[in-house]
Formats: C-alpha cells, structure tokens, sequence
C-alpha cells in the first residue's frame, strides 16, 4: 500500500510555542499527581504528544470543535492554543477535567469549554470538526460523529498500527469518505479525516 502522504507543515510563531512549552511545563506538573501522559523527558513528550496534536491543523476546517476524551488536552488544547475558535474539551474523568479547566484559565483559553462529563451527556452545538486521540475504535466513534457533527462537518482521528483495522471493522456499517495522511510523529501511525459519515443502510 502507497505510504499517505503526511499533512502539510504548520508553522509555529515564537509567541505560539511559548504558549505551548507552558502548557506542556503545566502538563508535567500535575503529571506527578495525575496520570495524564506517560513519563519522559519534556522533548520527548513535546514531539509525542504537543507535534503529533499540531500537525492536525491544516487539516481541520473553520468552526466549532470538540476533542473527545481529552484526557491531558490532547490534542484539544494543542489545537486551541494554535486557534481561537470555539473549543470543546469532553472528559468525564473529574481530576483530567479539574486539569483541563486550571489549564484553560492559565492559558488564557477563553474560546474552550471543558464538560466534565461522558459524551452522550455533553451539550454540544453542531460541530465542524470533531477529534478524538487514542480514546477509542472507529466503530465507537463513528456514531459519536455522525450525530454531533453539523452538515460538512468531519471528523479527524489520529490512529496507530490499527487504523486499517479500525477501518475494515466499521466499513460494512458505515458509509463515509476516508482521506488518509501519514503522521509527521510517528511512522506507523495514520490520520484519518473522514466526512459524509452515516450508517449504511441494510
């Protein structure tokens, strides 16, 4: 199979990665009381986690977007610091939340909204784009997306050495229009960016 080609490059202004090197100095903060990353150095961490959350923006179209299961903030709040659209950030979990909202208020993230609650509980508006990182299979998500997601809307998903599985898995129930990308992090990885998704009809 043709290796996908990897999104294009988003540039990082100074100011911007300040924002982000806090975040993440933030994020290892609370790690010592809170599991929200694995431990590592804090380069390691800033490639794993804050690049593998920033190459998704060229591929996330203008409007509201929610990050499911957001744990740490990833990549909700990488996406965040890089746009000042209207974020939502879902994670039932209360201490992820409780880091979540001490994080917005630090940041000074006024556009996000944490809900502290499971996703069929959260209120959210029609969305332009829905992300979801290392939460769940595709035939968890794919009804997540087909009812929050606004007409246009789409859905992308960073996947590991799973994701053709994934993919195979949800085919038969599903009818969507699949785009692949090779991520820039991690060679055995895949984005998928996926619109038009609804249930097949049997």
């Amino acid at each position: 199979m043709k290796q996908p080609d990897p999104p294009p490059d988003h540039p990082v202004s100074r100011e911007t990665e300040a924002r982000l090197r806090a975040y993440l100095r933030l994020l290892l903060e609370w790690n010592s009381r809170i599991n929200l990353v694995a431990n590592a150095p804090e380069e390691v961490l800033w490639q794993r986690h804050i690049l593998d959350g920033w190459q998704l923006l060229p591929l996330l179209p203008d409007g509201p977007l929610a990050d499911l299961g957001s744990g740490g903030g990833l990549p909700g709040l990488v996406i965040a610091i890089a746009r000042a659209q209207e974020t939502h950030l879902v994670e039932s979990d209360r201490r992820k939340s409780a880091f979540l909202m001490e994080a917005t208020r630090q940041l000074g993230l006024p556009h996000v909204r944490v809900h502290p609650r499971r996703i069929e509980a959260a209120q959210l508006p029609p969305l332009a784009v829905l992300t979801a990182r290392a939460l769940a299979p595709l035939t968890d998500l794919l009804p997540h997306a087909a009812r929050l997601l606004a007409p246009g809307g789409v859905a992308v998903f960073p996947k590991g050495r799973t994701a053709e599985a994934e993919l195979t898995a949800a085919a038969p129930h599903w009818f969507m229009q699949v785009e692949r990308f090779a991520s820039r992090t991690d060679a055995a990885a895949t984005i998928f960016r996926l619109s038009e998704i609804r249930p097949e009809v049997v």
